[in-house]
């Protein structure tokens, strides 16, 4: 049953998704289908993979999509779309056909928070597969890789206040600032879950942006005290930034999952999903940090998201010859 909440969630979704389908069929930001066969030896409907808005979700999207492409599908890539909020209605609508996801984030979404996942990541995506199956969406094999939300303080602050930990924060936070995306407030594993599992109760949140630089440039100039970043950011270690442990365990297993229309499945078949688990089986944490670090390299040759992708899909002998010797 769709509530209301979800109907508005979902109609605003296509109303966005919508308009950036059609802005890629003439703009150079999305990538059409090859001109090889079509695998399903039929005319083919294009295969749209979307990601949220930051970059390594978009990364994500072009390794999935250009592997895609790279078997003959017909692919398109829409980055960027926006926050799970929209994302996941799109996919669950037909609006988009595949998404690289984070399991316990997307299982107590798509919940709508009856489902917590747990960091046992068999647990996690044996529940999100059962769950996704009755909203028209099949889960692929997850990746080793996985990034979850981490709790992060200048080594200034932890060294004044004796923080290792999240629960560290609990004399203190009073008197903290946090900053972190402009879901937070909402998300189970952002605010509501530090109040919950930690008793937290910070000064103020200031809403920022998804793990990204402004949210690291606010904490490195002291406007905020506390963030939440992505496990995965190389800033982390490149700034020397401290990691709260999450010694009460809020964080759910987060590990790559690709989520796709099961109309598409049913057009394609198993050859579909046969590429999708291809590219999750060869996806590590180590991996996903590094090709994070070389889209956010700020040297004289920095890369896009789709040079990053094809990099790492050429060295997994993922790409065709063409397309690894361009």
């Amino acid at each position: 049953m769709i509530t209301r909440a979800q109907g508005a969630a979902y109609r605003t979704a296509s109303l966005i998704v919508v308009t950036a389908v059609c802005a890629g069929c003439t703009t150079g930001t999305s990538r059409g289908p090859p001109s090889g066969p079509d695998p399903a030896g039929q005319h083919a409907a294009v295969i749209t993979v979307g990601s949220f808005d930051f970059p390594e979700s978009t990364v994500l999207a072009d390794i999935y999509g250009d592997a895609l492409k790279a078997k003959g599908f017909p692919v398109r890539i829409l980055p960027n779309l926006g926050s799970r909020e929209l994302v996941e209605p799109a996919l669950m609508s037909g609006l988009i056909q595949v998404v690289p996801e984070y399991a316990g984030s997307a299982l107590q979404f798509i919940s709508l928070g009856r489902l917590s996942a747990t960091a046992d990541v068999m647990a996690t995506n044996k529940a999100l597969a059962e769950l996704t199956a009755g909203q028209g969406v099949v889960a692929g094999l997850p990746a080793t890789a996985q990034n979850a939300n981490v709790i992060v303080v200048r080594p200034a602050t932890a060294s004044r206040y004796h923080l290792r930990s999240i629960a560290d924060l609990a004399h203190v936070a009073p008197r903290l600032v946090l900053g972190g995306p402009p879901e937070c407030p909402g998300r189970a594993y952002c605010l509501p879950g530090l109040r919950q599992r930690y008793e937290l109760r910070f000064k103020s949140f200031i809403p920022l942006d998804a793990g990204g630089p402004l949210t690291l440039q606010a904490l490195e100039a002291g406007n905020i005290d506390v963030a939440l970043l992505f496990s995965t950011d190389p800033s982390i270690s490149a700034r020397h930034l401290v990691v709260l442990a999450d010694d009460r365990r809020l964080q759910p297993a987060e590990n790559i999952t690709p989520l796709v229309s099961r109309d598409a499945v049913a057009r394609y078949g198993a050859g579909l999903m046969a590429v999708l688990n291809t590219v999750s089986a060869r996806l590590d944490s180590p991996s996903l940090r590094a090709l994070n670090a070389q889209v956010e390299d700020t040297g004289r040759t920095p890369r896009t998201p789709r040079q990053v992708a094809e990099r790492w899909l050429h060295a997994q002998g993922l790409l065709g010859k063409e397309r690894a010797d361009r």
